[in-house]
């Protein structure tokens, strides 16, 4: 009797034990601020050498605290980003910008890593496209 007294205690501690887990689980995902990009990846195309490498990537925060961005890093120095300095408060749009160096020949894909306070602490965004120089017979 003692037996089954122990294993029904141990029983009702440990669902007690999970459904305090999975409420305190579901309490932190609904606590978190959510990057909603309007697009991830931004495609420049066919440019000429030199023209406008500037580009946005836009962003909501759908999620119910305000969101930091903390650093943006992109894959070469060819690519300088620009975050946005404050945070984003739930329910804000906001922007990334990305210059590209539009002197470089040739196609190019590059990622720029967001990182933040966001439920998706490391987002990769994604640019690409093709510089050619319209002085060159070839089009490269």
């Amino acid at each position: 009797m003692k037996t089954t007294t122990t294993i029904f205690k141990f029983a009702c501690i440990l669902l007690l034990t999970v459904s305090l887990q999975s409420n305190a689980q579901n309490l932190v995902a609904s606590e978190a601020g959510i990057l909603q990009f309007e697009t991830e990846e931004i495609d420049f195309g066919t440019i000429q050498k030199g023209a406008n490498g500037e580009r946005v990537f836009i962003f909501k925060n759908t999620g119910t605290i305000p969101i930091i961005i903390a650093e943006v890093k992109t894959s070469c120095g060819c690519t300088v980003p620009s975050k946005p300095k404050g945070p984003i408060m739930p329910g804000a749009m906001s922007q990334i910008e990305v210059k590209y160096d539009t002197n470089r020949m040739g196609a190019f894909s590059k990622t720029i890593t967001v990182m933040s306070n966001a439920s998706e602490p490391i987002k990769t965004l994604k640019i690409k496209g093709k510089v050619i120089d319209p002085e060159n017979k070839l089009g490269q």
